[in-house]
């Protein structure tokens, strides 16, 4: 641990405090949390008709009524999924964003329980299905270097950034709301510390043991069998449903038909007695022995790190009730979510028998895309799963990025555009040609490269109108490299780039490009488009999605461990979804079909749609790959 900084704030402290290096400027001040709000994007909705959204105006970005409780009206909420840096959500949630119906949300989180990583190397791979196979997941760079580079680097960047994200995390609780942090023996003891400052030492509750059985291993120590979890209240005013256990299974003996029971007499001191009456247990204890997720269990996605919904769901159902919202923003699997959908498990014998309870509203955010797709499939997975949506920070992550570290705060826009453009040629490895052309930026051996702006999607004009100045200067090859692509792109742009005699290739410009020590460690790859066939069948009123065909451009790119495993194009697929009537908005789910490590096999035919009334309508595809990449295609169909 870092020492203090100087002379003057070590004569002058006042309390017991952690110090590492970073939590203090040179002259001895606390350093601010960095607030940094940006608004958000929906880019897709889930398990919610049409009708219903387009009548909601808390949905079509008005000023949102009451939400929350203690106010008088309530309507609809969506429960959310977030894709991006916590550190960024925490403080846009803080500030709320009109434009997609969020209030701001200070002081209106009831419970938060985190399971962050334990400053370990090893917390983040996973296991997913190719074909009948399954094979190991590491996690992509950017969540290599996220999690493990910057924070397991050293203790000091470990409590830096966990000192950071308690900090915003407190602001988002409600007055009579809970944490739980979930950790083990790596940095258990030092994350108590920080909660005593954030929290106050008079609000710690329980520490709780939560002890699992698991192989032995040898070794020169006592094994480790347990994890603890820190139970913290943000007032003492807080939210706690007495939990109960029962006789057997706590320390209490029993004996033929009485029991022995532990009561406090009229004077508060505790005398054992005898009973016969019939119980409902005794007071659940801070030591809770559940198993771990075995390989085969119902519940299991193939994080090596998920946990239990019993053990998610008992603080769940202690700390919330009914309606009350619950958030989690280091996410994994969605054990929490799925805790907070209502999802629990009771033991019949050796049976565990998973049932749905009353559901809670939430909220989760994680920095992987794969997290993000793993926890979408475990809520469809759940019956009667309440309407949610995912969100990310997008374009306006990318712009701040643009703006404040590309270009160091300079607001110039035509400086910002130039500097911006040459970073993505550099990292591209070709040669800028910026001030040449209109809409051409680089030149890679024989090709072209245009570049997409970092906040908005690369667009079918704009890619027109390179492939005509390609064509003007008699340049036979393209490539564009974007963000995010027009919705439907991929239908029309071969057919431009024929007629202009053309090679073209999309290419995906990775998040990776805004990681420094990516960029500096040269582990920025930019990957070409997958490329989607479809058929549309009608009959009638009625219409069905068939897939045709599915394959990745970039064979080379694949690990060699995947490659062998792939038998067919639809072996490349996790999961499907079709909008049955897009409006060139959010992506509105309708229908999906996908893959669980329970029931592997994926349709390749959606089910019939029935169309209401007559009229033109475009249906639009979306396909995740085994990599947590999607690509989306537009048809458009005329019902008679």
């Amino acid at each position: 641990m870092a020492e203090l900084p100087n002379q003057k704030l070590r004569a002058n402290a006042r309390r017991t405090e952690l110090v590492w290096e970073g939590k203090y400027d040179d002259a001895g001040n606390l350093r601010p949390i960095e607030r940094i709000a940006l608004p958000f994007q929906v880019i897709e909705t889930i398990n919610q008709s049409r009708a219903t959204r387009e009548r909601e105006p808390l949905l079509a970005g008005l000023p949102p009524l009451p939400l929350f409780e203690g106010e008088v009206e309530r309507p609809s909420w969506r429960n959310k999924l977030v894709w991006g840096d916590n550190k960024y959500v925490l403080a846009s949630l803080i500030e709320g964003d009109p434009t997609v119906g969020l209030k701001p949300m200070k002081g209106k989180i009831n419970l938060i329980y985190i399971d962050p990583p334990f400053d370990t190397g090893d917390d983040f791979s996973f296991r997913v299905k190719v074909g009948d196979e399954e094979v190991a997941k590491q996690p992509s760079i950017i969540e290599q270097k996220a999690y493990n580079d910057t924070w397991g680097r050293s203790t000091d960047s470990y409590l830096q950034m966990m000192y950071e994200r308690l900090v915003l995390m407190r602001d988002l609780l409600a007055d009579n709301g809970s944490i739980y942090v979930h950790l083990d023996w790596h940095v258990g003891h030092y994350v108590k510390l920080l909660m005593d400052e954030i929290f106050g030492r008079d609000n710690f509750r329980n520490e709780i043991v939560w002890w699992y059985k698991r192989w032995t291993a040898a070794s020169n120590n006592f094994q480790r069998m347990h994890d603890v979890i820190l139970f913290y209240s943000k007032t003492q005013n807080y939210k706690f449903n007495q939990l109960f256990q029962s006789l057997a299974s706590s320390t209490q003996a029993v004996h033929g038909d009485t029991r022995r029971i532990n009561v406090l007499d009229e004077s508060g001191r505790m005398i054992t007695q005898r009973t016969s009456e019939p119980t409902k247990g005794v007071q659940m204890h801070d030591v809770w022995e559940i198993p771990f997720v075995v390989e085969h269990s119902q519940e299991q996605t193939g994080y090596d790190t998920q946990k239990p919904v019993e053990l998610v769901g008992r603080i769940v159902d202690a700390s919330t009730n009914e309606g009350d919202l619950v958030a989690d923003f280091f996410m994994g699997s969605g054990a929490t979510l799925a805790a907070a959908e209502g999802l629990r498990v009771k033991k019949e014998g050796n049976r565990s028998i998973y049932y749905k309870d009353k559901p809670r509203r939430w909220i989760g955010c994680d920095l992987g895309r794969f997290a993000i797709h793993t926890t979408r499939k475990r809520l469809l997975d759940i019956p009667d799963c309440k309407p949610f949506e995912i969100l990310n920070l997008g374009k306006y992550e990318r712009r701040y990025w643009q703006v404040n570290v590309i270009n160091g705060g300079e607001k110039d826009d035509r400086k910002a555009v130039f500097e911006y453009l040459a970073f993505i040629v550099e990292l591209y490895r070709a040669q800028p040609v910026v001030n040449q052309f209109s809409h051409l930026h680089g030149r890679k051996g024989g090709r072209m490269v245009h570049v997409g702006a970092s906040d908005a999607p690369v667009t079918h004009s704009e890619i027109a109108d390179a492939l005509k100045e390609c064509s003007a200067n008699r340049f036979n090859a393209l490539d564009v490299l974007g963000w995010e692509w027009e919705m439907g792109l991929h239908d029309v742009y071969e057919s431009d780039a024929r007629r202009e005699g053309v090679d073209l290739r999309l290419l995906q410009i990775p998040r990776e490009v805004m990681d420094r020590r990516a960029v500096e460690a040269g582990d920025v790859h930019f990957y070409e488009l997958a490329h989607l066939e479809t058929e549309i069948v009608k009959e009638g009123r009625t219409a069905q999605v068939r897939l045709r065909n599915f394959f990745i451009p970039n064979p080379e790119l694949v690990p060699d461990d995947l490659k062998g495993k792939v038998k067919k194009w639809s072996d490349w697929i996790d999961y499907w979804a079709v909008d049955w009537d897009f409006k060139e908005d959010t992506f509105h789910n309708q229908w999906q079909s996908y893959r669980t490590r329970r029931h592997p096999s994926l349709k390749t035919e959606s089910d019939p749609h029935t169309y209401q009334n007559p009229g033109s309508y475009k249906v639009l595809v979306k396909v995740v790959d085994i990599f947590g990449n999607d690509i989306t295609k537009v048809v458009e169909i005329v019902i008679g």
